[in-house]
């Protein structure tokens, strides 16, 4: 029963992280933390490194520390609950980073329609330079506006 339950909560706690992307991408990155997140938008530096990248930083941080505890306390939860969060960011480093933005050369020629509908959304994400009006939106949950066949 209790794989069963963890099971639950690494998929619950995957959806969840959905929510937490947008949340954090419209409230904190085009919010308080702007100057972290500016880089995204508009590259001012020859570095590989993007402060941008920190995000990716503080969630690897939250997911380890979840494992850890799970794994030297009573709270088992902790193992399903860091591992859906790392799930989450590797699927989103895959999308984002490697396929959308092509940090790393792959992925380059899928020109299937849910490929391009997710380039397309991101396209019209980042036509936005400034702090406001880049509309936020998830990785998996996309609008449906911009699949077009």
């Amino acid at each position: 029963m209790d794989i069963f339950i963890g099971i639950l909560i690494f998929i619950g706690t995957f959806c969840a992280m959905e929510f937490m992307a947008w949340f954090t991408h419209k409230y904190v990155m085009h919010g308080f933390l702007w100057s972290l997140h500016k880089d995204h938008h508009k590259k001012d530096h020859d570095s590989w490194f993007e402060r941008n990248d920190t995000f990716f930083i503080f969630y690897a941080v939250v997911s380890m520390s979840l494992i850890m505890l799970g794994n030297s306390t009573d709270f088992w939860y902790g193992w399903p609950l860091g591992l859906g969060i790392l799930a989450y960011g590797i699927a989103y480093f895959f999308v984002h980073d490697i396929f959308i933005h092509q940090r790393f050369k792959l992925l380059r020629n899928a020109n299937n329609w849910y490929a391009k509908g997710v380039r397309r959304a991101h396209k019209m994400h980042h036509k936005h330079l400034g702090k406001e009006e880049g509309e936020c939106f998830g990785m998996l949950f996309v609008p449906f506006k911009y699949f077009k066949k």
